[in-house]
């Protein structure tokens, strides 16, 4: 008689229990984020600049279920964000999304659109890993930070010299923050889309030219939708990773395989 075979648990990607904090989460990839977290069970703050834009959000994920609350702060106010994360915390999740872009080629780019771009994809991205964790520190239970970066944190782009800086420099933050805060229980990976038909990026998506473009790159052939980042949202953010830190999770359609 042969001997039982044990085999090995499954992980879970459910997140009862968890409270995460989602930023830029009023539309596009964060709502996406958010309600995602919701639907594995998490309670979800959501946090955004525009009141109206935020509770709408959180109103939506409340009516299918989800637990979730809104948070009305500017995260380029690094100040603000840090006194509303310490008054509303300790989270466990940090989906640190809010980001911009403002394209120009490189000859064309000015000091006022650098500035806006790397203040809110750099500065207020890496102040508000900051005043999350030190929350998770404090509780002392550990958690998972979700920086949102992109394909263009590992390629070049054109008119993208800007948009590219800022994500690679999020890269190199998030590897740096990983060895620091591993200790206290704490991972931080990025999370790195190729373009997702949003809002923001619809403008851009429109213009043929541009369109042709992107769908030259992405191997599989079309644009991604925000639900397709779902399902690496829940997994960086459960069990089911953990022993990931200091990585980098690509969702570009093959796009930096070539």
């Amino acid at each position: 008689m042969s001997a039982a075979v044990e085999l090995p648990a499954a992980p879970t990607f459910r997140l009862d229990g968890k409270r995460a904090i989602v930023t830029g989460a009023g539309r596009g990839i964060g709502l996406a984020a958010a309600a995602a977290l919701a639907s594995a069970g998490a309670a979800i703050t959501l946090v955004a600049r525009t009141a109206a834009e935020i509770e709408a959000a959180a109103g939506a994920i409340r009516a299918q279920g989800g637990l979730a609350d809104a948070l009305t702060v500017d995260v380029t106010d690094t100040a603000a964000f840090a006194r509303a994360v310490a008054e509303h915390g300790p989270f466990d999740v940090l989906v640190n999304n809010a980001g911009t872009a403002r394209h120009a080629h490189v000859l064309d780019v000015t000091e006022a659109d650098y500035d806006l771009v790397t203040d809110l994809n750099v500065r207020a991205a890496f102040f508000a890993m900051q005043a999350v964790a030190r929350g998770m520190r404090d509780a002392g239970r550990g958690g998972s930070i979700i920086n949102v970066s992109s394909q263009m944190g590992h390629v070049g782009g054109p008119r993208r010299s800007v948009y590219c800086a800022t994500k690679w420099a999020m890269e190199g933050f998030t590897k740096a923050a990983a060895i620091e805060l591993a200790p206290l229980g704490i991972r931080v990976n990025t999370l790195c889309p190729t373009f997702i038909e949003t809002p923001m990026t619809r403008p851009g998506l429109a213009d043929p030219a541009t369109r042709d473009w992107i769908l030259s790159n992405i191997r599989l052939g079309r644009v991604g939708q925000p639900e397709d980042l779902t399902g690496a949202v829940v997994f960086l953010a459960s069990d089911a990773s953990s022993l990931m830190t200091g990585a980098a999770l690509v969702v570009d359609g093959g796009w930096t395989a070539a």
